[in-house]
């Protein structure tokens, strides 16, 4: 088995490589692991208080759970990968069955923040795109797929997720073995990845 770690500040094409390399293999043999799956469960608190919380901090992850899951996979296990709501700001309560296979990719923006967590990484891969780009990329996700306002988005924008971008996300990218540029359709970048996890497989 081979993890890779895909990491990126928010709207930066994390999802399209991931996609991208989804469709190098066989369904069988990519698992993906959704860093958003992990957000800590908040049930204990009221939706106010659930929208006030700053998840582009690296507290607002369960790495402990998703360091557990990663073991249990690397074991040959299947684990119960919980299910979060971006509407609800919270854990459903559901979880998808996830078995182990010949790819693992861990994606998200905080994936390479926590140091026990890059060691279960066999490739550390960093997204790299302009900022301006990812902003009008968070802006269309979050107004089209998860029900937030304009004025909404550019203020958690200028409050939380670009100071959070500059003090823990960008600096990653310094731990990162690939780095790949996504202001385009980068299918190049996602060619050698490939030959770089199969050089790895032997």
């Amino acid at each position: 088995m081979l993890i890779l770690g895909i990491a990126g500040g928010t709207g930066s094409g994390k999802t399209t490589v991931v996609e991208q390399m989804v469709h190098e293999y066989p369904d069988h043999e990519v698992t993906v692991i959704s860093q958003d799956s992990y957000y800590k469960d908040t049930s204990d608190l009221t939706y106010e208080e659930r929208t006030q919380i700053n998840f582009d901090h690296p507290e607002s992850i369960d790495f402990d759970l998703l360091e557990k899951h990663l073991l249990e996979l690397k074991k040959g296990n299947t684990i119960d990968q919980p299910v979060y709501s971006f509407v609800e700001h919270n854990r459903t309560g559901e979880t998808i069955k996830t078995a182990p296979s010949k790819v693992v990719i861990v994606e998200g923006i905080l994936i390479l923040t926590m140091p026990r967590i890059r060691k279960l990484f066999d490739i550390k891969v960093y997204i790299d795109c302009d900022s301006d780009e990812r902003l009008i990329r968070r802006l269309k996700r979050d107004i089209a797929d998860r029900g937030r306002d304009l004025n909404e988005v550019l203020e958690r924008y200028q409050t939380t997720l670009k100071p959070m971008h500059q003090q823990f996300i960008e600096i990653t990218k310094a731990y990162a073995d690939v780095i790949i540029p996504t202001n385009r359709f980068n299918t190049v970048g996602v060619k050698i990845l490939r030959t770089i996890i199969d050089q790895k497989l032997g």
